[in-house]
């Protein structure tokens, strides 16, 4: 009978149901099977909806369409050109950085690629970087931003961490320090290979100015002190997380629509549908997926799992190397959020047993996830980046391997080196 109606949802998902839906009928057969009341998913749903963090979720995101709606991608871009241009490859920096920055305000890679790639792709090419290096760099930028505060994605772990309350105690605070050295070395590598991957390019030299550097800070005067008020009120102990996401969501108001103007009283509505479509399918799906994961703890599934991997893989790093390959793989066919509240309550538990920190374990997550999305054959980024940039998608594949084999060893890194995601805890 299980056999049975689990291959019935998953030719219901191939046909395109609502992967709340898959979730929440899977959660309500499981409960059926073991007696248990039905009521007990409204009580999951109850008890995550009276998460204090979780108000930050849809405030963050807010505030990141509201970013990417404004010209603030184009002063963000000139701002870098101005501080890093003058160093070896200084437009591919740029680049790099100017997508990280952005991914982390907004937490979505295929925006960033939309609005920062669209600006400097012509100008890489304008400044005789070669069309394949280009395509590669801004379409594996685009997700790098994920491991930074304030990223949704690491709020969303470090709930569905704390509800689940496995091994060491998670708080977002955690989350947002654990991924700031990781990365920086992602960001780190990619730079000193772009420098490499260029040296033979015919990139027309330009020194630092003042005058420039000091006119871009004065155009970006608004959205510079934007992290700075979130990251440090939150770490000065001043603002909680949702406090700082109700400040993110006012400041950006405040700048975007009454002093740059940029955004007119009538385009929020647009705006915030938009924001609140994509929040409404992340609180649906976690809703339902905390549901079946109770269900799956009920059935000792998690427990299962791990006798069945232990009696396959005795050493903590080969279940490392192992989970790296599941979630790279994962990356490439899943949105992040999705990929959160499903595969995140079952390795967990495992992973926990095997002595890998919980925090750890999202950094590595986020990380793969991050490659993931700009993984030949079926990364989302490269459709994306196909579609914005009208090239064929075998020509993305092409251009975005070497980066990717660069992130890769990052990922490895970060994976056999804990003390670097824990090391500000």
């Amino acid at each position: 009978m299980i056999i049975v109606v689990g291959l019935l949802l998953l030719l219901i998902a191939l046909l395109g149901a609502p992967l709340f839906a898959i979730i929440a009928s899977s959660a309500m057969f499981s409960y059926h099977q073991n007696d248990i009341d039905l009521t007990a998913i409204a009580i999951e749903i109850f008890r995550i909806a009276d998460s204090p963090v979780l108000i930050s979720i849809p405030m963050f995101t807010f505030t990141g369409y509201l970013l990417s709606e404004s010209n603030a991608s184009q002063r963000l871009a000139k701002l870098t050109q101005a501080l890093f241009g003058w160093m070896p490859a200084g437009l591919a920096v740029v680049t790099i950085m100017a997508c990280a920055f952005f991914t982390g305000l907004t937490g979505a890679s295929g925006m960033t690629i939309i609005a920062i790639g669209a600006l400097l792709y012509p100008a890489l090419r304008q400044m005789n970087y070669s069309d394949r290096f280009s395509l590669g760099l801004v379409t594996t930028s685009g997700s790098l931003g994920l491991l930074f505060p304030p990223s949704v994605a690491l709020i969303l772990y470090g709930i569905i961490a704390q509800q689940m309350n496995v091994g060491t105690p998670v708080s977002i605070d955690q989350m947002f320090l654990a991924g700031l050295l990781p990365g920086a070395l992602m960001l780190a590598l990619l730079t000193a290979w772009s420098m490499w991957a260029t040296r033979n390019f015919d990139i027309p030299k330009s020194d630092f100015s003042r005058s420039e550097a000091m006119a871009a800070v004065k155009d970006a005067i608004w959205e510079i002190p934007f992290p700075i008020v979130v990251l440090g009120g939150i770490y000065s102990g001043f603002f909680a997380i949702s406090e700082a996401a109700a400040v993110s969501v006012a400041y950006a108001l405040l700048v975007e629509v009454f002093i740059k103007k940029e955004i007119r009283f009538k385009d929020l509505f647009h705006i915030t549908r938009d924001a609140m479509v994509l929040v409404g399918g992340i609180m649906l799906i976690l809703a339902v997926s905390l549901a079946s994961t109770n269900a799956l703890i009920d059935a000792e599934v998690p427990s299962r799992l791990f006798e069945f991997i232990q009696s396959h893989v005795d050493s903590p790093l080969t279940f490392l190397i192992l989970l790296n390959i599941f979630l790279l793989a994962l990356g490439m066919i899943l949105d992040i959020f999705s990929a959160i509240v499903i595969v995140v309550p079952l390795i967990l538990p495992v992973a926990v047993k095997y002595g890998i920190h919980p925090v750890h374990l999202g950094i590595i997550f986020l990380a793969n996830m991050q490659v993931g999305y700009s993984t030949p054959p079926i990364g989302m980024n490269l459709f994306i980046a196909s579609y914005r940039f009208k090239k064929p998608i075998t020509e993305l594949y092409r251009a975005s391997v070497p980066f990717i084999l660069v992130l890769l060893l990052s990922v490895l890194i970060i994976t056999y080196w804990p003390g670097l995601s824990l090391a500000l805890l």
